[in-house]
């Protein structure tokens, strides 16, 4: 007999082990609560911007050419490197221009020598009227001629009209080009201009002169600038106004073609909820979204987003969030959507 209840008691903890003598439907422990900072979320009154996109171009820009035809024999730089007032940019072969100068160098020469003599002779009166007036207009001509070639043969060398940036260089050493054809472009980028469009319900709260906010996503960098033009006619089919802004460019970061993003003051307030970026967060379609605590449950759940224009001071949003709410500032990438949280720190 006590070798039988010795057996039940080895037994029983094997059975326990087996099929267990608690509550075999307890809850698994509470994971342990994410530590998070809060911030509460008000409406505050601010300048109401316009917010539109523009491109970049130089201030002032020029398509540049030879204005003879000829080889092209030297080439002084490549695209974006700076130029300055007066550089050559390139030449022309010389040769047949400087050939041609000789010939109107000669012939004027020669008629001229001829012209005095004759002139002699009509002050004597020994000369017709009509001889005089020929060797008179065929020293006018040799002259013209002269000044042409000496003209065209400066023309095989071009020069730079200001100091700006090669944009365009639509030719090689070796080619042999027309004249007119434009083939470089140069573009003074010492200071700006930003062209936006804005619709013609906002064109009345742009005034001249109003300091303006660009940034340019593409360098990170924000720039101030001030509005100098307002168009006054629409386009067609947009039913836009141009608006153009001017930027100081000392360091020559800004470069034509750019995009920027442009926020223009228009005298006017409103009330909109602002979180900071860091409280943003993206998933895998690039939707944009926060976390929300709740409370009473003590647990943080994601909150869908819409946003706005984005500032020094954080993201407007525009949908989604309410004032008074919670939203997690710190901690939210440990987070998923209700976790237990403890809150560290409520702004």
């Amino acid at each position: 007999m006590k070798i039988k209840m010795s057996f039940f008691f080895l037994l029983c903890p094997v059975l326990f082990l087996m099929f267990g003598c608690g509550d075999k439907d307890a809850a698994p422990p509470e994971a342990a609560p994410v530590f998070v900072i809060a911030q509460k979320i008000e409406k505050k009154t601010v300048a109401r911007v316009i917010a539109v996109s523009g491109n970049i171009e130089g201030s002032k820009t020029a398509r540049l050419g030879f204005m003879v035809s000829g080889k092209i024999n030297y080439i002084a730089a490549r695209e974006g490197a700076m130029i300055e007032k007066g550089q050559l940019l390139a030449s022309l072969d010389p040769e047949n221009y400087r050939i041609a100068k000789e010939i109107a160098d000669a012939n004027a020469a020669q008629i001229q020598d001829e012209y005095d003599r004759l002139n002699l002779m009509h002050e004597r009166g020994s000369l017709s009227e009509s001889d005089y007036s020929k060797i008179s207009n065929g020293l006018k001509m040799a002259r013209a001629q002269q000044k042409l070639h000496t003209k065209n043969l400066a023309e095989t060398r071009l020069y730079s009209p200001f100091r700006g940036v090669l944009l365009k260089r639509g030719v090689e050493v070796g080619e042999v080009i027309g004249a007119g054809l434009p083939l470089f472009g140069v573009s003074d980028i010492r200071l700006v201009h930003v062209n936006a469009s804005v619709p013609e319900t906002e064109l009345r709260f742009i005034k001249m002169d109003v300091k303006a906010k660009i940034y340019v996503a593409s360098i990170d960098s924000a720039f101030s600038g001030r509005v100098i033009e307002v168009g006054s006619l629409a386009e067609p089919t947009t039913r836009a106004f141009s608006v153009r802004m001017e930027v100081p460019n000392p360091d020559g970061i800004l470069r034509p073609g750019m995009t920027a993003e442009i926020q223009i003051p228009s005298g006017r307030e409103e009330e909109v909820i602002r979180v900071p970026g860091e409280a943003v967060l993206r998933d895998m379609d690039n939707t944009a979204y926060v976390f929300v605590v709740d409370d009473v449950k003590r647990r943080a759940f994601r909150r869908k987003i819409s946003l706005g224009k984005i500032d020094e001071n954080g993201i407007v949003v525009t949908a989604g969030l309410v004032p008074g709410e919670l939203v997690v500032v710190g901690g939210q990438h440990k987070l998923h959507n209700g976790s237990l949280i403890a809150l560290k720190q409520a702004l």
